[in-house]
């Protein structure tokens, strides 16, 4: 026998999950991951960095509602998902200004080096601080998802790669409107809706579905926790550069670093290269005092966007019972419980009413946008 939902989450990822999450005790949810973990890919590879300053508006906007609901969550439960932890942007001021947003203060060149000593002076010339930003215990804040769903009656699938979609009709055949009959792994579910939150995949997984493909990309993301050899005390920012060629932060008496480099890839589990780890090492030994001295271990994660750069929300404009959760770019933690707010909204009820999220936001996250 088929097992049957009103919601099957395609992906266990932060995006997934977190949607999971939002509908516990709304609806019956099946979340169907591919893997044998979940959030193995993307999700467990973040700079667990939430900055409201980072990123075009609607992201500004969803990130701001996301600290909110996470500070709420932290109230409800007991559990610490933030940490503050100021963000400072660095580089020529047109760089610095073209970037800043109005969560970000310009500082002189004098306060960002107290901040952050270990920046050489003659590496930069301008700096912005956001203050609001918040270190994220990912892996607390998966773990808290996950438990919240299962709580509620969810289940969740791994090993459940998605193989077969049909639109079932109202007496069972297939063609009509009766739900989505899916083939996950061994298992096979039929639902009313049908959310593809599959990351890197997402555009592969709507091909089942007939849906047409949103133009999403993935992007290489690497990063490394690096020994110094004089460590960063564990309330400095976290910095990064304008021109986004690294950014680094404290990691327990280690950095976390990264090229901060955007190189189209297939969809794929990504694996660093020795050549890009080494060119960051001397980058940002160029760059600060801090003496990096040996790489501690190094990752590489997708960062999955449309060419617009906002994340794909919202039901499909052609096929029926489709509804994207896809197109996170590098924001899918920042955003993942104002997104995952609104796109419970939206399935449920098919109004964002309650949510905050303005229309300008909803209309740019849109899977219908390129059409309208």
């Amino acid at each position: 026998m088929p097992l049957t939902c009103d919601v099957l989450i395609i992906g266990g990822g932060i995006a997934g999950l977190s949607l999971a999450s939002a509908l516990a005790g709304r609806a019956t949810v099946i979340v169907a991951e591919a893997e044998a973990a979940l959030a193995s890919h993307t999700s467990s590879r973040s700079a667990r960095q939430l900055i409201p300053s980072y990123g075009p508006p609607a992201i500004r906007e969803l990130t701001v509602r996301t600290l909110a609901l996470l500070r709420r969550t932290e109230q409800e439960t007991g559990r610490r998902f933030l940490t503050p932890r100021s963000f400072l942007l660095i580089g020529d001021e047109a760089q610095v200004r073209g970037q800043a947003s109005s969560h970000m203060a310009f500082i002189s060149h004098a306060e960002a080096i107290k901040l952050s000593p270990e920046l050489r002076p003659g590496s930069f010339e301008a700096a912005g601080l956001d203050t609001t930003s918040f270190g994220c215990d990912t892996d607390l804040l998966i773990e808290h998802h996950r438990t919240t769903a299962e709580a509620a009656g969810a289940r969740i699938l791994t090993n459940a790669p998605v193989t077969a979609a049909v639109r079932g009709a109202d007496d069972g055949g297939a063609g009509g409107d009766g739900g989505w009959e899916v083939q996950a792994g061994a298992r096979s579910i039929v639902a009313d809706t049908v959310v593809n939150a599959a990351g890197a995949w997402a555009d592969n997984v709507a091909a089942f579905f007939g849906a047409a493909p949103q133009g999403l990309v993935p992007y290489r993301r690497t990063a490394a926790v690096v020994k110094v050899a004089r460590p960063l005390l564990p309330e400095q920012p976290m910095v990064a550069t304008a021109d986004n060629t690294f950014y680094y932060r404290p990691e327990g008496d280690q950095v976390l670093i990264s090229p901060s480099e955007t190189e189209p890839s297939r969809a794929e589990d990504a694996r660093p290269r020795e050549t890009d780890i080494q060119a960051l090492v001397e980058n940002i030994n160029s760059a600060t005092t801090m003496g990096i001295e040996a790489v501690d271990r190094a990752w590489t994660g997708l960062r999955t966007e449309p060419a617009d750069g906002h994340p794909v929300v919202g039901f499909d404009g052609q096929t029926a019972g489709f509804f994207w959760l896809a197109g996170q770019g590098g924001y899918g933690f920042q955003t993942s419980a104002g997104i995952a707010e609104l796109a419970a909204g939206l399935i449920l009820d098919g109004t964002a009413d309650g949510t905050g999220v303005s229309g300008e936001t909803i209309a740019a996250l849109s899977p219908r946008r390129r059409t309208l």
